[in-house]
């Protein structure tokens, strides 16, 4: 690969983690989206000093989010 290649691949990384920072900053502000991680469906198990904690529909919903923006980005490429 060529340096402008790895230019452009380590640009669109600092863009992506730095829209991540900014939709977690402002995550607790908005609340219909502070209750990801506390969905109906979320599995949590607490016995004594242990907590297990699985995200079955959080995960679902965030796949079905990030397919959409997949699907929608390769179509408008077309």
């Amino acid at each position: 690969m060529e340096v402008s290649q790895w230019a452009k691949i380590f640009l669109i990384l600092g863009i992506v983690l730095f829209i991540i920072g900014v939709f977690l900053y402002f995550l607790p502000r908005i609340p219909w989206l502070g209750r990801l991680g506390r969905l109906p469906g979320d599995l949590v198990w607490k016995r004594n000093n242990v907590t297990i904690y699985i995200p079955i529909v959080t995960s679902l919903l965030i796949s079905a989010v990030f397919s959409a923006v997949i699907i929608l980005i390769s179509y408008l490429r077309r």
